[in-house]
């Protein structure tokens, strides 16, 4: 049965009353606030970001998938609000985190953004909050890294306060699939969190998938995307094996599948972007290293991935080196720097990996890309570059162009008009016709 507080809870829900706290606005945390204010809860986003804080006040967008409209909507103090004040989290009836989870520089689960996190909300935490963790993690970090600060002044996870796992399906720029239309895997603590976190996801997804804990729940999202590393891994591999026997990988593909059954298309490139598959893999092999159990095939997915970026630029340097060029003092013009098409999300880009090595290897870089004027921080890289324009004359003063992401906005019949080499890591230029440059693919 029901207690007391879950029922007020369940109620504050079903009416649209419990005031919603999302902690994080990034491209996780912001759609899933403007959904939870769309459907009428009083939602207070929270960040350390003012740039982020001052747009969400003021109803403007910095993402470029979100569209301004969409933060119109929902801005103001009676539906959503950003603030770095997190003792406003006292108000809140169910805070969800959505902090970054990135890993150390020894591939190892960095827990500093969570920790953090969890400790703010301990310091506020009161009888009758939902408190749900949305980042991408390893099993157990819920109960070991969540549960036991939250417990600490006394309050009972899942008797006093409600504790729940419900991993981000985020895919930003996806045309077809968006926050609310994208069904939710949810693990309570125990039954009662279970139930008041389904509550609130319900109202904004079209369904929630139960499973039996904080822990499944987690594994869910490592499954999701270790699958799309292997399969990645695979196709890149093969993308090798098949060059070398004259065979295009491209081709392969798009031949493969024309089988209706038994098969889902993957395909190669520069290396893995984004937030999670990069990173996810790492996350379960680290914590299945605690029990004693090797996990050597996601290994081996990670290690051919991580070697994409090194091969394209070895492509390039023989591509040059065909042409009498070094490519050392060479100008290489590189297009797109976000980690996928259409999109301005730098987490995790190979792009930023592959300027590194062309400058390691005395290459004079520069970028263009119609969403990323300038290339931010990061947590590992520091680059003072902008976007250059692409003209004619910037493409043939260029000793190779490198296309590492394929915008739609970017116009390709110019660079093979005007390129002399064109390296290829997407496939892009194959509906380009004619092209004067030498095109290789890598």
């Amino acid at each position: 049965m029901k207690n007391k507080t879950t029922e007020k809870l369940l109620n504050k829900i079903e009416a649209r009353k419990a005031v919603v706290g999302v902690i994080g606005l990034g491209y996780v945390g912001l759609p899933l606030a403007i959904e939870f204010a769309k459907a009428g809860f009083p939602v207070t986003g929270f960040d350390l970001d003012e740039k982020k804080i001052r747009a969400v006040n003021t109803g403007r967008s910095y993402i470029k998938h979100i569209p301004p409209a969409a933060v119109q909507e929902i801005s103001g103090r009676e539906k959503c609000s950003a603030t770095a004040d997190f003792s406003i989290l006292r108000k809140a009836d169910c805070v969800v985190i959505c902090v970054p989870t990135p890993l150390t520089s020894h591939q190892e689960p960095d827990m500093t953004y969570i920790e953090a996190t969890v400790a703010v909300i301990a310091r506020y935490l009161r009888s009758g909050q939902l408190i749900v963790l949305e980042s991408t993690t390893y099993p157990g970090t819920t109960r070991e890294i969540v549960r036991p600060p939250l417990e600490a002044k006394g309050l009972k996870a899942g008797k006093d306060f409600f504790l729940a796992f419900s991993p981000e399906r985020e895919d930003p720029g996806n045309p077809t699939y968006s926050t609310s239309s994208i069904p939710k895997v949810v693990g309570g603590l125990n039954q009662a969190s279970l139930a008041v976190a389904r509550a609130l996801y319900g109202a904004i997804v079209p369904e929630t998938i139960p499973v039996s804990s904080p822990d499944a729940a987690e594994a869910t999202k490592l499954l999701e995307n270790i699958y799309r590393s292997i399969n990645i891994a695979l196709v890149n591999e093969l993308k090798v094996v098949f060059e070398k026997m004259g065979v295009d990988i491209w081709e392969v593909i798009n031949a493969a599948s024309s089988k209706p059954f038994g098969y889902k298309p993957f395909y190669p490139g520069p290396g893995l972007g984004g937030h999670c598959i990069p990173i996810d893999p790492f996350y379960l092999t680290w914590r299945a290293r605690e029990f004693d159990t090797p996990t050597r095939f996601i290994q081996l997915a990670g290690e051919i991935n991580t070697a994409m970026p090194e091969m394209v630029i070895d492509r390039l340097a023989a591509a040059l080196n065909d042409e009498e060029k070094s490519l050392k003092g060479s100008r290489i013009l590189l297009l797109g720097v976000a980690y996928k098409k259409d999109v301005d999300d730098m987490r995790e880009s190979p792009a930023l990996r592959l300027i590194e090595l062309l400058r390691e290897r005395g290459a004079e870089v520069e970028y263009h890309d119609p969403y990323v004027p300038v290339l931010p921080r990061t947590r590992k890289y520091r680059y003072h570059l902008k976007s250059v324009a692409l003209t004619p004359a910037k493409i043939r003063k260029s000793d190779a162009v490198l296309i590492a992401t394929e915008h739609t906005r970017v116009n390709y019949s110019r660079i093979g008009e005007n390129a002399s080499l064109i390296v290829d890591t997407r496939n892009a230029m194959a509906a380009v016709s004619p092209v004067k440059a030498r095109v290789v693919r890598a």
